[in-house]
């Protein structure tokens, strides 16, 4: 079971390295987000993972920005780099929210369609309840997803698209 969802140690599992300064990203001038090593080797393909060793990284928030991870020596991965597709970089389906129960913004959509509300935060924090997530190796930003997968049902409750079928 994973403590990254625990209110009690702010996104961290309990043997997660110290959280390392943000740094700005070399492509778009963005604050990133600190990434603990183990998030990163999760998430890159094995040509980059002894690259990951040299440096503190970041994780780069910015959608239209094609880095996703920098360190504080220049060295910036890609959306190419990774083995899975980053939610926030996304425009095109499948835009995944949630990494360890595979939610996506259509499934948030299709329901909110169905039936005018999004259950899927309270089912993932069931899950998370029940000791079932991994934030911190399968979420990019190796975090918990609830902030933004909350956001997220905000955002396209919102939308007109998924106004106009909510009931």
């Amino acid at each position: 079971m994973s403590d990254c969802c625990s209110t009690t140690n702010h996104g961290l599992p309990p043997t997660a390295e110290p959280v390392k300064t943000a740094l700005i990203c070399p492509r778009c001038g963005q604050r990133g987000q600190p990434v603990p090593t183990r998030t990163i080797k999760h998430q890159v393909r094995p040509e980059f993972l002894a690259a990951v060793e040299d440096g503190s990284f970041n994780f780069c928030r910015t959608a239209l920005c094609n880095a996703v991870y920098f360190n504080d020596r220049r060295l910036v991965l890609t959306k190419a780099d990774v083995r899975q597709r980053i939610g926030v970089k996304e425009t095109e389906d499948p835009v995944p929210i949630c990494y360890c129960f595979g939610f996506t913004e259509k499934m948030i959509v299709e329901e909110l369609r169905a039936t005018g509300h999004c259950t899927i935060p309270q089912r993932i924090a069931a899950e998370v309840k029940a000791g079932n997530c991994a934030c911190e190796v399968r979420n990019p930003q190796g975090s918990c997803c609830l902030g933004s997968v909350t956001a997220a049902v905000k955002r396209l409750r919102a939308t007109e698209g998924a106004n106009r079928y909510c009931k």
